[in-house]
């Protein structure tokens, strides 16, 4: 990252990621290294980071800072519980002080502790009503998280709350466009077989339609892959139906 791209805000490094990266994994891998390099800046010592989304209750690993901390998110995933998972259950910040001195998710702050973690922070960020994601904050040593730490890394996160949100309403934007294209070939296939299939048979639209529909019922296949098969029949080759947005 150059000299001018670090003193840009926090927002506007995140949109830059956004239009950059080719998918949400390149996003979230680019957000996590912003989040590590700005909550390090003010802490003593290195602090990785990892993201966890969570739809439809289910949390899971989506990237990381390094290939380290995706390894240490992946561990809390598989203990089932932990600063990460509580903070995206409860919607509220979790800190780690200690990981030899919290009582809570003993199985957990073993396995921190043999990774050579020894404070951690989850932070939640709610970005549709049935999806949220929280970073999760790693550091070797002990009480990292203090009072100016903690603000900058919810400072961080209110930041990328709108860049996040963004990126899934470009996702289902996309999904949506995906989705109309496929409706569209599927249909320009159905429509092109009915006009063969009335050419054959000297018949109406309707009753041609019809007949594509008893086939596909007959031969249970979808009513596109017989308009295909058929096109394909009369054309002696496979073929490729389009439209013009």
């Amino acid at each position: 990252m150059s000299h001018s791209a670090e003193n840009e805000p926090a927002e506007q490094q995140l949109q830059n990621i956004l239009v950059d990266a080719e998918d949400a994994v390149e996003f979230l891998s680019g957000l996590s290294k912003l989040a590590a390099a700005a909550v390090s800046h003010s802490a003593d010592g290195e602090i990785e980071c990892a993201v966890t989304v969570k739809v439809k209750r289910r949390p899971t690993t989506a990237a990381g800072s390094s290939t380290r901390a995706v390894e240490l998110d992946k561990i809390e995933q598989s203990v089932g519980d932990g600063p990460c998972i509580t903070a995206l259950r409860e919607m509220s910040p979790v800190v780690v002080e200690n990981v030899t001195s919290d009582p809570r998710w003993p199985e957990l702050m073993r396995k921190f502790a043999e990774a050579n973690v020894h404070s951690s922070l989850g932070v939640p960020l709610e970005i549709s009503s049935g999806a949220s994601v929280a970073l999760n904050f790693f550091a070797s040593k002990p009480a990292a998280f203090t009072q100016d730490v903690f603000d900058k890394a919810l400072g961080f996160a209110e930041a990328a709350r709108s860049t996040l949100i963004l990126s899934v309403r470009i996702g289902t934007a996309q999904n949506r466009a995906d989705d109309l294209e496929a409706a569209m070939k599927s249909r320009t296939a159905i429509d092109l077989a009915c006009g063969v299939i009335m050419g054959q048979n000297r018949c109406s639209q309707a009753e041609a339609m019809e007949i594509l529909s008893k086939v596909s019922s007959n031969r249970n296949r979808k009513l596109r892959d017989v308009a295909t098969e058929l096109l394909e029949q009369i054309s002696g080759s496979s073929i490729d139906t389009h439209f013009e947005a």
